[in-house]
């Protein structure tokens, strides 16, 4: 199995180390062959400059002698043993400047005029007795001059030779600081590209440090000034915590709650059963007590499934579910002969749990179905939008009834509590729509409906994550 590493950073640092070093070994080599290249041709360009100097530098006597220039272009020319040699061919012999005075080197041939020749590295005896090669520049040339009133041509060539080591030094000097001066500067890229790895990590540490002391309960939740780039991460983070939270405190509560409901009827009956009453009396108190605790049972397990909700869902279509719920609710109160018309924005959606919408729309639209009169309108459309989040919804629901007072909202919304003790319920049914709400930290409206004069309920659910 192949070695991978754990770290981010060590991650980020060995492939930025790896990218670094193809990098500079790229860049030596291009700047290596470059470097050869031009002193190749700064060779060839030297040797030719040298070549036209003693081209002209040369003069010739009327019985064609050859009389050589009095300075040379480089005094390497005149030193014995020097690398760099000067030599005229003519027809009547060859002329050698002074460094070539000792040396075997190869044979010059007279060229044409205008024509060059570049031969090597070409083997060579220095004086010294020592193997070694050269590079060869040659060039033709043709002097014309008039001699007894007649005009005469003297060819004759110049060849320029210089030692064949000369430019692998300076290449091998080349490479030596090249190489150097890019390792040296590798070390420092590798050390500053560690401390910039460092401090741009020094967040996801800094995410890393908060999450593990939320989770040894030294802090409630994480922090809110982090990048832009992890802030959505810390508020899923912290949404998980308080979503979390709360549905422990809520499980608890109706845990609690269904504890002390039970506790009066077990009571009651344990009074009965000490007080000597008869089979029939006992047989008709334990119905009515064992359906009041069917009821506080049902009640509180409904209200346990709706505590809690997924933090990432699918959006959900409403338009199915409200006519399921409608149709149902017309076969119900057939008799009454309610019209429900819908108001539904096509872009709306329900970014939930599919039971939460049902349980919202089923209490609203049952509530509303009870009390109208002959028509209910539910209405639907997206709410606020933010950057980078869901958006919001809003839901109305209104009827044509009789509506709430507005002293009795708040008391109509408490659990337990019916609009009307008259009518058949248990006046939980909008308590849970509440308690509904609440998980997604939205927010229930109640008021008057101003279209169709009966109750208006409006729920109005935040962007979410």
């Amino acid at each position: 199995m192949s070695w991978r590493p754990r770290s981010l950073q060590a991650r980020q640092l060995l492939a930025a180390s790896l990218g670094l070093v193809a990098f500079l070994a790229l860049a030596g080599y291009a700047l290596d062959r470059a470097f050869v290249d031009v002193a190749s041709q700064g060779q060839r360009e030297r040797l030719r400059v040298f070549a036209e100097f003693y081209a002209g530098a040369v003069e010739f006597a009327r019985d064609d002698t050859l009389i050589p220039p009095e300075y040379p272009p480089d005094e390497r020319f005149e030193r014995p043993g020097g690398d760099l040699y000067a030599a005229v061919v003519t027809e009547n012999g060859e002329w050698f400047s002074g460094s070539a005075q000792g040396p075997q080197l190869p044979e010059l041939a007279l060229l044409e005029g205008g024509q060059v020749r570049i031969d090597g590295p070409l083997p060579m005896v220095d004086s010294a007795g020592q193997a070694g090669e050269v590079i060869r520049y040659g060039r033709g040339f043709v002097l014309v001059r008039e001699v007894g009133g007649e005009e005469t041509e003297t060819p004759f060539t110049v060849y320029i030779m210089e030692d064949a080591g000369s430019l692998p030094s300076q290449v091998q000097v080349f490479r030596q600081a090249l190489w150097r001066y890019l390792g040296v500067s590798g070390i420092i890229l590798l050390l500053l590209q560690t401390v910039v790895l460092r401090w741009s990590l020094w967040p996801l540490r800094r995410v890393v440090s908060e999450l593990t002391q939320v989770q040894r309960g030294r802090l409630n939740r994480m922090g809110e000034l982090h990048p832009r780039e992890l802030q959505p991460l810390t508020e899923s983070i912290n949404a998980l915590i308080d979503s979390e939270r709360q549905n422990l405190e809520h499980q608890r509560n109706t845990m609690s709650d269904l504890a002390h409901s039970l506790k009066t009827p077990l009571a009651v009956l344990r009074t009965r059963l000490d007080s000597g009453a008869s089979d029939a009396e006992l047989r008709e108190e334990l119905e009515t007590q064992l359906r009041r605790m069917n009821d506080m049972v049902g009640y509180q397990l409904g209200r346990a499934a709706s505590s809690g909700h997924k933090l990432f869902a699918a959006p959900v279509e409403i338009e199915p579910h409200a006519e399921q719920i409608v149709r149902g609710l017309e076969k119900i109160y057939a008799s009454k002969g309610v019209l429900c018309e819908f108001d539904l924005d096509s872009e709306a959606r329900f970014h939930g749990e599919p039971g939460d919408l049902q349980e919202l729309l089923g209490n609203l639209l049952e509530n509303a179905f009870k009390w109208a009169g002959s028509r209910v309108l539910l209405t639907a459309r997206p709410g606020e939008s933010a950057a980078n989040r869901r958006p919001g919804l809003v839901l109305v629901v209104e009827d044509d009834g009789p509506g709430i007072p507005p002293d009795r909202i708040a008391l109509v919304l408490q659990r337990g509590v019916r609009g009307d003790e008259r009518v058949h319920g248990h006046g939980i049914g909008l308590a849970i729509v509440q308690t509904l709400i609440d998980s997604y930290r939205g927010e229930l409206r109640v008021g008057q409906s101003e279209e169709l004069g009966g109750a208006r309920f409006e729920v109005i659910l935040p962007p979410g994550l």
